[in-house]
């Protein structure tokens, strides 16, 4: 039980994550020479505020091991992405800076790119961090290029929004956003998404609806969300409260106290894989689903040594090849989770392998091949859509 908990809270934090930053046009520049590498190997220290930790600190021992003269030992530690550019900075200003790796979502980069706290890696550093471009998967590339360089992309997931549901409990299966509606209205308090500023499931469901309904505009929640804002009104009568954190739905969803709920490829395979929901749950999308994605990147801060800064984009390059990718599948928890091509779920650790095997669903894969895969909405743009939300659809019912 005590495990189960720690996976939980790990998989909600990263779908804490927010939106992206806004797209900019990396710009042309001399790719820089790396520092050399040192004589002597170092600690080389790394903070996760994402989550991407249970999927990288793999990858990351097997390059200790087959580089010893490099790096003697990883010291990890986490906190909260809202803390992340304040610690850095203090570190930076009082020239003691002791993070060398920064995991974290869209969220936390984009508070560093906004404090100008981060080493500029693409296309500074291409030189150590070859055909970047070339190698991620297109919808993971598309990711890569919203740190605008600042970021690398490690892991990468589809994401949502999915829709789970008790197949022995529900029986007409919604497949449109109306014959949702209609479902909530008949079976009152039986279907739940969390808060999205706190959930991935349904910050994805919140960013999904434009697609799904058809609306004007789906990257601009203000003036173009006339039709999702109208529909998350009229679903909202149905449902009793929306908690502050996808883990509760899916609680709720096993002990049987809802019988519908919103979910992404990760929230659907790794709580069953932990038996917090039951492995008979089903998904379904609604017509015109899109796909709205998710990733985590490395980062480095400004000011590292540059003996450290060598073995950092030694270590980087190694996290990108197929071999270190492979952990990402882990669970399921960010399935599939390699950003780059050509990395199959048979290259995974046999215990990834028998987790997905046994509770992945076969039909991800079509799903995955044959509908689209947008990226999330820009830092301030998301931050307006949850405000929104709060004030006009959650206020007085969120718990």
């Amino acid at each position: 039980m005590a495990s189960q908990r720690t996976r939980l809270t790990r998989r909600a934090l990263a779908g804490v994550a927010l939106g992206a930053m806004l797209v900019a046009g990396i710009p042309q520049a001399r790719a820089a020479d790396a520092p050399p590498l040192p004589s002597a190997a170092m600690t080389i220290n790394i903070i996760d505020v994402g989550g991407a930790l249970a999927l990288t600190q793999k990858g990351f021992e097997d390059y200790r091991k087959a580089h010893p003269e490099h790096v003697t030992k990883f010291n990890y530690t986490k906190a909260p992405a809202p803390e992340l550019a304040g610690k850095i900075k203090a570190q930076q200003d009082a020239n003691h800076l002791d993070i060398d790796i920064v995991l974290t979502g869209l969220d936390g980069l984009a508070a560093g790119i906004d404090q100008n706290l981060w080493t500029k890696l693409d296309p500074d550093y291409t030189g150590k961090l070859p055909n970047l471009d070339a190698n991620y998967l297109p919808a993971a590339l598309d990711m890569h290029k919203l740190g605008q360089g600042y970021g690398v992309t490690v892991v990468y997931y589809p994401s949502g929004p999915l829709i789970e549901y008790a197949p022995e409990r529900v029986k007409d299966v919604p497949t449109s956003a109306e014959t949702l509606l209609a479902w909530a209205k008949a079976h009152p308090n039986r279907f739940m998404y969390a808060r999205p500023a706190n959930s991935g499931p349904g910050r994805t469901f919140l960013m999904g609806l434009p697609y799904i309904l058809g609306d004007k505009d789906p990257k601009d929640p203000i003036k173009g969300w006339d039709k999702t804002w109208a529909y998350l009104k009229d679903l909202g009568q149905y449902i009793e409260y929306y908690p502050s954190g996808t883990g509760v739905t899916m609680k709720q969803l096993g002990e049987g106290s809802l019988d519908m709920i919103v979910s992404t490829t990760g929230w659907d395979i790794n709580p069953r894989v932990l038996g917090t929901v039951p492995k008979s749950a089903k998904i379904s999308t609604l017509k015109g689903f899109h796909w709205v994605s998710d990733a985590q990147y490395m980062a480095v801060p400004k000011g590292i040594a540059p003996d450290h800064l060598a073995v950092v984009l030694d270590v980087m390059a190694y996290m990108m090849t197929p071999h270190a990718q492979a952990y990402a599948y882990d669970e399921g928890y960010f399935y599939p989770g390699p950003a780059v091509k050509d990395v199959p779920l048979s290259m995974a650790p046999k215990e990834s392998q028998d987790a997905i095997a046994e509770y992945g669903r076969p039909e991800y894969d079509a799903l995955i091949k044959d509908n689209k895969i947008e990226t999330p909405l820009d830092a301030n743009t998301m931050v307006a859509a949850f405000h929104k939300w709060d004030e006009e659809i959650g206020s007085g019912k969120t718990k």
